[in-house]
Protein backbone atom coordinates (compact mmCIF):
# COMPACT_ATOMS: atom_id res chain seq x y z
CA UNK A 1 0.00 0.00 0.00
CA UNK A 2 1.63 3.27 -0.86
CA UNK A 3 1.09 6.17 1.01
CA UNK A 4 0.56 9.52 0.18
CA UNK A 5 0.06 12.53 3.10
CA UNK A 6 -0.82 15.77 1.19
CA UNK A 7 -0.48 19.02 3.81
CA UNK A 8 -2.41 22.10 3.76
CA UNK A 9 0.45 24.97 4.48
CA UNK A 10 -0.77 27.94 2.98
CA UNK A 11 -3.15 29.54 5.36
CA UNK A 12 -1.94 32.76 6.51
CA UNK A 13 -3.38 33.03 9.59
CA UNK A 14 -4.11 36.88 9.89
CA UNK A 15 -5.65 36.39 13.12
CA UNK A 16 -2.44 35.33 14.82
CA UNK A 17 -1.07 39.04 14.05
CA UNK A 18 2.42 37.79 13.35
CA UNK A 19 4.45 37.41 10.56
CA UNK A 20 4.59 34.05 10.43
CA UNK A 21 2.98 31.24 8.35
CA UNK A 22 0.16 29.95 10.18
CA UNK A 23 1.69 26.45 10.00
CA UNK A 24 5.29 27.98 11.30
CA UNK A 25 3.67 28.87 14.67
CA UNK A 26 5.47 27.46 17.84
CA UNK A 27 3.50 24.30 20.05
CA UNK A 28 5.75 22.98 22.08
CA UNK A 29 8.84 24.53 21.46
CA UNK A 30 8.56 23.59 17.66
CA UNK A 31 6.47 24.34 14.43
CA UNK A 32 2.75 23.12 13.38
CA UNK A 33 3.96 22.03 10.94
CA UNK A 34 7.14 19.90 12.08
CA UNK A 35 4.50 18.16 14.86
CA UNK A 36 2.41 17.34 12.57
CA UNK A 37 4.79 15.94 9.92
CA UNK A 38 6.84 13.79 12.61
CA UNK A 39 3.59 11.99 13.17
CA UNK A 40 3.29 10.58 9.68
CA UNK A 41 6.84 10.77 8.62
CA UNK A 42 7.28 7.17 9.37
CA UNK A 43 3.84 5.89 7.90
CA UNK A 44 3.96 7.47 4.72
CA UNK A 45 5.91 7.11 1.68
CA UNK A 46 5.61 10.78 0.49
CA UNK A 47 4.14 13.83 1.34
CA UNK A 48 3.45 16.93 -0.48
CA UNK A 49 3.32 20.27 0.90
CA UNK A 50 0.90 22.96 -0.07
CA UNK A 51 2.43 26.39 0.09
CA UNK A 52 1.15 30.21 -0.15
CA UNK A 53 1.55 32.86 2.39
CA UNK A 54 5.01 33.08 3.21
CA UNK A 55 6.14 30.74 1.02
CA UNK A 56 10.04 30.97 1.38
CA UNK A 57 9.53 30.54 5.06
CA UNK A 58 7.77 27.46 4.74
CA UNK A 59 10.07 25.82 2.42
CA UNK A 60 12.80 26.86 4.77
CA UNK A 61 11.01 24.72 7.32
CA UNK A 62 10.20 21.96 4.88
CA UNK A 63 14.21 21.18 3.83
CA UNK A 64 14.93 20.12 7.14
CA UNK A 65 12.64 17.51 6.97
CA UNK A 66 13.73 13.87 5.75
CA UNK A 67 11.81 11.63 3.83
CA UNK A 68 10.53 11.84 0.00
CA UNK A 69 9.12 15.14 0.13
CA UNK A 70 7.03 17.97 -2.72
CA UNK A 71 6.52 21.22 -2.24
CA UNK A 72 3.48 22.95 -4.58
CA UNK A 73 2.27 26.20 -4.61
CA UNK A 74 -1.36 27.15 -3.85
CA UNK A 75 -1.06 30.39 -6.14
CA UNK A 76 -4.43 32.14 -4.93
CA UNK A 77 -6.54 31.14 -1.47
CA UNK A 78 -9.59 29.57 -3.31
CA UNK A 79 -10.45 26.81 -0.87
CA UNK A 80 -9.06 24.14 0.20
CA UNK A 81 -10.24 21.53 -2.74
CA UNK A 82 -8.07 23.93 -4.96
CA UNK A 83 -4.82 23.10 -2.50
CA UNK A 84 -5.22 19.25 -2.60
CA UNK A 85 -5.77 19.18 -6.09
CA UNK A 86 -2.54 21.58 -6.29
CA UNK A 87 -0.65 18.39 -5.11
CA UNK A 88 -2.48 15.76 -7.31
CA UNK A 89 0.56 16.04 -9.96
CA UNK A 90 2.94 14.76 -7.05
CA UNK A 91 0.99 11.58 -6.36
CA UNK A 92 1.24 8.39 -8.00
CA UNK A 93 -1.96 6.41 -9.45
CA UNK A 94 -1.94 3.38 -7.16
CA UNK A 95 -1.28 5.97 -4.23
CA UNK A 96 -3.87 6.15 -0.94
CA UNK A 97 -3.98 10.15 -0.12
CA UNK A 98 -4.09 11.51 3.10
CA UNK A 99 -5.08 15.04 3.62
CA UNK A 100 -3.99 16.83 6.63
CA UNK A 101 -3.79 20.19 7.94
CA UNK A 102 -0.55 22.20 8.97
CA UNK A 103 -3.03 24.21 12.00
CA UNK A 104 -4.31 20.86 13.28
CA UNK A 105 -0.64 19.61 14.98
CA UNK A 106 -2.26 16.99 17.64
CA UNK A 107 -3.40 14.18 15.92
CA UNK A 108 -1.99 10.86 16.69
CA UNK A 109 -0.50 7.87 14.82
CA UNK A 110 -2.57 5.34 15.54
CA UNK A 111 -5.32 7.96 13.99
CA UNK A 112 -3.88 8.38 11.21
CA UNK A 113 -3.16 4.97 10.46
CA UNK A 114 -6.91 3.74 11.67
CA UNK A 115 -8.18 6.15 8.72
CA UNK A 116 -5.61 4.58 6.58
CA UNK A 117 -6.58 1.04 7.41
CA UNK A 118 -10.37 2.00 6.71
CA UNK A 119 -10.30 3.51 3.46
CA UNK A 120 -10.47 0.21 1.09
CA UNK A 121 -13.74 1.07 -0.19
CA UNK A 122 -12.62 4.56 -1.45
CA UNK A 123 -12.97 7.39 1.11
CA UNK A 124 -13.10 7.30 4.49
CA UNK A 125 -12.92 11.06 6.47
CA UNK A 126 -12.45 11.54 10.21
CA UNK A 127 -14.98 13.49 12.55
CA UNK A 128 -15.45 14.25 16.27
CA UNK A 129 -18.62 14.83 18.23
CA UNK A 130 -18.95 18.48 19.40
CA UNK A 131 -21.83 19.17 22.43
CA UNK A 132 -23.03 22.30 20.27
CA UNK A 133 -21.71 21.95 16.60
CA UNK A 134 -22.94 25.70 15.70
CA UNK A 135 -20.62 26.87 12.83
CA UNK A 136 -19.41 23.40 11.66
CA UNK A 137 -20.00 20.84 8.88
CA UNK A 138 -22.53 18.17 10.40
CA UNK A 139 -21.67 14.22 9.20
CA UNK A 140 -25.00 12.97 7.56
CA UNK A 141 -25.48 9.56 7.42
CA UNK A 142 -27.53 6.47 6.24
CA UNK A 143 -29.02 3.99 7.81
CA UNK A 144 -25.59 2.01 7.94
CA UNK A 145 -23.87 4.59 9.07
CA UNK A 146 -22.24 5.32 5.61
CA UNK A 147 -21.51 9.46 5.62
CA UNK A 148 -23.93 10.72 2.83
CA UNK A 149 -22.87 14.42 3.07
CA UNK A 150 -21.53 17.22 4.66
CA UNK A 151 -24.38 19.65 5.95
CA UNK A 152 -23.07 23.49 6.09
CA UNK A 153 -24.98 25.33 9.04
CA UNK A 154 -26.43 27.73 6.54
CA UNK A 155 -27.95 24.63 5.00
CA UNK A 156 -28.77 22.50 8.03
CA UNK A 157 -32.28 21.86 8.59
CA UNK A 158 -33.71 21.51 11.82
CA UNK A 159 -33.15 17.56 11.98
CA UNK A 160 -29.70 17.98 10.48
CA UNK A 161 -29.22 20.74 13.55
CA UNK A 162 -28.93 17.77 16.07
CA UNK A 163 -26.27 16.10 14.11
CA UNK A 164 -23.44 16.63 16.51
CA UNK A 165 -20.82 14.61 14.59
CA UNK A 166 -18.89 16.52 12.62
CA UNK A 167 -16.52 16.57 10.03
CA UNK A 168 -12.73 17.26 10.76
CA UNK A 169 -11.50 18.25 7.25
CA UNK A 170 -9.30 15.36 7.64
CA UNK A 171 -9.69 12.21 4.86
CA UNK A 172 -8.43 9.27 3.58
CA UNK A 173 -9.04 8.54 -0.16
CA UNK A 174 -7.49 6.24 -2.89
CA UNK A 175 -5.79 9.09 -5.98
CA UNK A 176 -8.24 8.27 -8.72
CA UNK A 177 -11.34 8.36 -7.03
CA UNK A 178 -10.16 11.96 -4.74
CA UNK A 179 -8.88 13.59 -8.06
CA UNK A 180 -12.29 12.49 -9.91
CA UNK A 181 -14.54 14.18 -6.98
CA UNK A 182 -12.22 17.46 -7.00
CA UNK A 183 -12.58 17.84 -10.54
CA UNK A 184 -16.39 17.64 -9.73
CA UNK A 185 -16.15 20.44 -7.03
CA UNK A 186 -17.64 23.90 -8.02
CA UNK A 187 -17.48 27.47 -5.98
CA UNK A 188 -21.06 28.18 -6.45
CA UNK A 189 -21.12 29.56 -2.99
CA UNK A 190 -21.00 32.73 -0.82
CA UNK A 191 -17.60 32.94 -0.75
CA UNK A 192 -16.74 31.55 -4.26
CA UNK A 193 -14.45 28.81 -3.23
CA UNK A 194 -13.75 25.11 -3.92
CA UNK A 195 -14.19 23.42 -0.95
CA UNK A 196 -12.71 19.52 0.06
CA UNK A 197 -16.15 18.92 2.13
CA UNK A 198 -18.08 18.46 -1.07
CA UNK A 199 -16.35 15.61 -2.24
CA UNK A 200 -18.25 13.84 0.86
CA UNK A 201 -21.80 14.18 -0.97
CA UNK A 202 -20.15 13.39 -4.74
CA UNK A 203 -18.14 10.63 -4.34
CA UNK A 204 -21.69 9.07 -1.84
CA UNK A 205 -23.77 10.18 -5.00
CA UNK A 206 -21.23 7.77 -7.09
CA UNK A 207 -22.60 4.49 -4.70
CA UNK A 208 -19.00 4.08 -2.95
CA UNK A 209 -19.64 3.65 0.88
CA UNK A 210 -18.15 6.12 3.12
CA UNK A 211 -16.43 5.14 6.46
CA UNK A 212 -15.75 7.43 8.99
CA UNK A 213 -13.47 7.36 11.85
CA UNK A 214 -14.68 9.56 15.14
CA UNK A 215 -11.65 11.04 17.47
CA UNK A 216 -11.55 13.25 20.30
CA UNK A 217 -12.11 16.76 20.18
CA UNK A 218 -8.57 17.55 21.16
CA UNK A 219 -6.97 15.59 18.21
CA UNK A 220 -8.48 17.55 15.93
CA UNK A 221 -8.35 20.94 17.46
CA UNK A 222 -6.61 24.06 14.93
CA UNK A 223 -5.34 27.70 15.90
CA UNK A 224 -6.47 30.42 14.24
CA UNK A 225 -5.26 33.20 16.84
CA UNK A 226 -3.20 33.38 20.02
CA UNK A 227 -5.42 32.35 22.56
CA UNK A 228 -6.51 28.75 20.50
CA UNK A 229 -2.68 28.54 20.44
CA UNK A 230 -2.04 28.55 23.20
CA UNK A 231 -5.45 25.97 24.31
CA UNK A 232 -3.26 23.56 21.87
CA UNK A 233 -0.42 24.16 24.46
CA UNK A 234 -2.20 23.10 27.29
CA UNK A 235 -3.96 20.05 25.54
CA UNK A 236 -0.44 19.16 24.03
CA UNK A 237 1.26 18.82 27.66
CA UNK A 238 -1.79 17.38 28.97
CA UNK A 239 -1.20 14.79 26.46
CA UNK A 240 2.64 14.23 27.29
CA UNK A 241 1.93 14.27 30.70
CA UNK A 242 -0.27 11.48 30.51
CA UNK A 243 2.18 9.70 28.57
CA UNK A 244 5.10 10.42 30.56
CA UNK A 245 2.27 8.66 33.75
CA UNK A 246 1.71 5.90 31.60
CA UNK A 247 5.20 4.74 31.63
CA UNK A 248 5.64 4.52 34.90
CA UNK A 249 6.62 7.96 36.03
CA UNK A 250 5.82 9.73 38.91
CA UNK A 251 5.40 13.51 38.47
CA UNK A 252 4.67 15.89 41.09
CA UNK A 253 2.51 17.65 39.18
CA UNK A 254 1.52 16.57 35.74
CA UNK A 255 0.33 20.58 34.62
CA UNK A 256 3.81 21.75 34.94
CA UNK A 257 5.84 19.85 32.95
CA UNK A 258 6.82 20.72 29.49
CA UNK A 259 7.18 17.50 27.06
CA UNK A 260 9.08 18.45 23.82
CA UNK A 261 11.20 15.66 22.53
CA UNK A 262 11.01 11.45 22.95
CA UNK A 263 11.14 10.21 26.19
CA UNK A 264 12.26 6.82 27.71
CA UNK A 265 12.30 5.84 31.32
CA UNK A 266 13.15 3.25 33.64
CA UNK A 267 11.18 2.26 36.96
CA UNK A 268 10.51 4.67 39.78
CA UNK A 269 11.74 7.78 38.00
CA UNK A 270 10.48 11.08 39.57
CA UNK A 271 10.40 14.26 37.73
CA UNK A 272 9.59 17.67 39.94
CA UNK A 273 7.62 20.88 38.55
CA UNK A 274 8.37 23.20 35.83
CA UNK A 275 10.96 20.60 34.30
CA UNK A 276 11.63 20.72 30.44
CA UNK A 277 12.10 17.45 28.22
CA UNK A 278 13.76 18.39 24.90
CA UNK A 279 14.86 15.69 22.00
CA UNK A 280 15.71 12.69 22.82
CA UNK A 281 15.76 12.12 26.81
CA UNK A 282 16.89 8.50 27.85
CA UNK A 283 16.10 7.90 31.73
CA UNK A 284 17.06 4.99 33.80
CA UNK A 285 15.94 4.05 36.87
CA UNK A 286 15.07 5.52 39.96
CA UNK A 287 16.17 9.19 38.48
CA UNK A 288 14.99 12.11 40.01
CA UNK A 289 14.65 15.62 37.70
CA UNK A 290 14.82 18.63 40.28
CA UNK A 291 12.51 22.01 39.77
CA UNK A 292 13.08 24.21 36.65
CA UNK A 293 16.08 21.78 35.09
CA UNK A 294 16.30 22.16 31.44
CA UNK A 295 16.84 18.28 29.75
CA UNK A 296 17.39 18.37 25.85
CA UNK A 297 18.90 15.21 24.28
CA UNK A 298 20.97 13.80 27.72
CA UNK A 299 20.91 10.18 28.85
CA UNK A 300 20.61 9.69 32.58
CA UNK A 301 21.94 6.65 34.58
CA UNK A 302 20.59 4.47 36.88
CA UNK A 303 19.95 5.58 40.53
CA UNK A 304 20.89 9.46 39.69
CA UNK A 305 19.68 12.73 40.67
CA UNK A 306 19.69 15.89 38.88
CA UNK A 307 19.11 18.68 41.19
CA UNK A 308 16.91 21.97 40.55
CA UNK A 309 17.60 24.65 38.00
CA UNK A 310 20.42 22.83 36.30
CA UNK A 311 20.44 22.85 32.57
CA UNK A 312 22.01 19.76 30.49
CA UNK A 313 22.34 19.91 26.95
CA UNK A 314 23.67 17.14 24.67
CA UNK A 315 25.41 15.14 27.53
CA UNK A 316 25.75 11.76 29.31
CA UNK A 317 25.19 11.61 32.95
CA UNK A 318 25.97 7.59 34.41
CA UNK A 319 24.77 6.21 37.32
CA UNK A 320 24.57 7.24 40.91
CA UNK A 321 25.77 10.77 39.97
CA UNK A 322 24.75 13.52 41.31
CA UNK A 323 24.32 16.79 39.23
CA UNK A 324 23.47 20.51 40.86
CA UNK A 325 22.43 22.48 41.88
CA UNK A 326 22.65 25.29 39.38
CA UNK A 327 24.91 23.09 36.97
CA UNK A 328 25.11 22.81 33.33
CA UNK A 329 26.27 20.90 31.56
CA UNK A 330 26.88 21.74 27.55
CA UNK A 331 27.44 19.45 24.71
CA UNK A 332 29.92 16.85 25.08
CA UNK A 333 29.91 16.36 28.70
CA UNK A 334 29.96 12.65 30.11
CA UNK A 335 30.39 12.26 33.95
CA UNK A 336 31.07 8.77 34.87
CA UNK A 337 29.46 6.92 37.79
CA UNK A 338 29.69 7.92 41.13
CA UNK A 339 30.42 11.60 40.17
CA UNK A 340 29.51 14.79 41.58
CA UNK A 341 28.87 18.15 39.43
CA UNK A 342 28.03 20.68 42.03
CA UNK A 343 26.50 24.14 42.20
CA UNK A 344 27.69 26.59 39.44
CA UNK A 345 30.05 24.53 37.45
CA UNK A 346 29.83 24.75 33.96
CA UNK A 347 31.25 21.90 31.60
CA UNK A 348 31.47 21.39 28.12
CA UNK A 349 33.01 18.63 25.71
CA UNK A 350 34.59 17.10 28.99
CA UNK A 351 34.79 13.85 30.56
CA UNK A 352 34.56 13.56 34.44
CA UNK A 353 35.94 10.40 35.50
CA UNK A 354 34.53 7.85 37.48
CA UNK A 355 33.87 9.01 40.97
CA UNK A 356 35.53 12.31 40.74
CA UNK A 357 33.91 15.85 42.06
CA UNK A 358 33.59 18.87 40.65
CA UNK A 359 31.61 20.85 43.61
CA UNK A 360 31.53 24.81 43.33
CA UNK A 361 32.03 27.20 41.13
CA UNK A 362 34.31 25.82 38.37
CA UNK A 363 34.73 25.42 34.76
CA UNK A 364 35.89 22.46 32.75
CA UNK A 365 36.05 22.84 28.87
CA UNK A 366 37.60 20.32 26.79
CA UNK A 367 38.66 18.60 29.36
CA UNK A 368 39.59 14.76 30.45
CA UNK A 369 39.66 14.03 34.21
CA UNK A 370 40.78 10.89 35.40
CA UNK A 371 38.65 8.91 38.57
CA UNK A 372 38.43 9.87 42.26
CA UNK A 373 39.95 13.39 41.55
CA UNK A 374 38.65 16.65 42.75
CA UNK A 375 38.42 19.60 41.25
CA UNK A 376 38.56 22.57 43.25
CA UNK A 377 36.02 25.64 43.97
CA UNK A 378 36.79 28.32 41.09
CA UNK A 379 38.85 26.26 39.16
CA UNK A 380 39.02 26.59 35.03
CA UNK A 381 40.76 25.24 32.19
CA UNK A 382 41.61 27.92 29.85
CA UNK A 383 41.21 26.07 26.94
CA UNK A 384 40.77 29.17 24.61
CA UNK A 385 43.75 31.03 23.05
CA UNK A 386 41.78 33.40 20.82
CA UNK A 387 42.30 31.11 17.97
CA UNK A 388 42.23 27.51 18.75
CA UNK A 389 40.93 25.62 21.35
CA UNK A 390 43.09 22.96 23.66
CA UNK A 391 42.87 20.10 25.92
CA UNK A 392 43.54 19.57 29.65
CA UNK A 393 43.84 16.37 30.88
CA UNK A 394 43.88 15.58 34.94
CA UNK A 395 44.68 12.10 35.98
CA UNK A 396 43.52 9.94 38.47
CA UNK A 397 43.52 10.55 42.27
CA UNK A 398 44.54 13.80 41.68
CA UNK A 399 43.50 17.20 43.56
CA UNK A 400 43.04 20.76 41.93
CA UNK A 401 42.88 23.26 44.87
CA UNK A 402 40.58 26.26 44.86
CA UNK A 403 40.88 29.19 42.57
CA UNK A 404 43.13 27.60 39.96
CA UNK A 405 43.79 28.23 35.98
CA UNK A 406 44.82 25.09 34.31
CA UNK A 407 46.19 26.59 31.40
CA UNK A 408 45.85 24.78 28.07
CA UNK A 409 47.37 22.83 26.39
CA UNK A 410 47.96 20.69 29.75
CA UNK A 411 48.81 17.69 31.56
CA UNK A 412 48.59 17.17 35.41
CA UNK A 413 49.27 13.71 35.85
CA UNK A 414 47.78 10.65 38.33
CA UNK A 415 48.31 11.12 42.45
CA UNK A 416 49.06 14.80 41.74
CA UNK A 417 48.37 17.84 43.36
CA UNK A 418 47.83 21.88 42.41
CA UNK A 419 48.05 24.19 45.37
CA UNK A 420 45.18 26.69 45.70
CA UNK A 421 45.42 29.99 43.17
CA UNK A 422 47.98 28.33 41.04
CA UNK A 423 48.39 29.17 37.51
CA UNK A 424 49.48 26.17 36.24
CA UNK A 425 51.53 26.30 32.49
CA UNK A 426 53.35 22.99 32.45
CA UNK A 427 52.59 19.45 32.91
CA UNK A 428 52.68 18.31 36.15
CA UNK A 429 53.74 15.00 36.35
CA UNK A 430 52.57 12.01 38.17
CA UNK A 431 52.96 12.15 42.12
CA UNK A 432 53.82 16.02 42.25
CA UNK A 433 52.51 19.25 43.55
CA UNK A 434 52.29 22.43 41.21
CA UNK A 435 52.49 25.78 42.58
CA UNK A 436 52.49 28.61 40.53
CA UNK A 437 51.88 31.78 42.62
CA UNK A 438 53.16 34.67 44.05
CA UNK A 439 55.30 34.28 47.16
CA UNK A 440 53.23 36.29 49.89
CA UNK A 441 55.14 38.79 51.73
CA UNK A 442 53.76 40.33 54.95
CA UNK A 443 54.55 44.23 56.14
CA UNK A 444 55.12 44.31 59.87
CA UNK A 445 53.30 47.02 61.29
CA UNK A 446 52.14 48.60 57.80
CA UNK A 447 48.78 49.78 58.84
CA UNK A 448 50.22 51.76 62.08
CA UNK A 449 52.00 53.59 59.60
CA UNK A 450 49.73 54.15 56.80
CA UNK A 451 47.41 56.03 59.88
Amino acid sequence: MNIHTVILAAGEGSRMLSNKAKSLQPLGGQSMLRRIYANVADITHSTSFVVGFEKDSVLDEIKQFEGKIYSCEQKQAIGTADAVKSALSTISDESIVVVLYGDVPLIKKETIKGLISTSDEGLTILSTIMENPYGYGRVKKDNEGHALAIIEEKDATDDDKKIKEVFTGILCCKKPLLEEAIDEVNNDNAAGEYYLTDIVSIIASKGYKINTCIVSNDEVKGANTKTELSELEGIYRKMKSEELLDMGITLSDKDRIDVRGQITAGKDCHIDINVILDGDVILGNNVFIGPNTILKNVEIGDNSTIEAFSHIVSSKVGNNCSIGPYARLREGSYIDDDAKVGNFVETKKTKLGKGSKANHFAYLGDAEVGSETNIGAGTITCNYDGKKKHKTKVGDNSFVGTNSSLVAPITIGSNSYVAAGSVITKDVPDNALGVSRSKQENKENWSKKKS
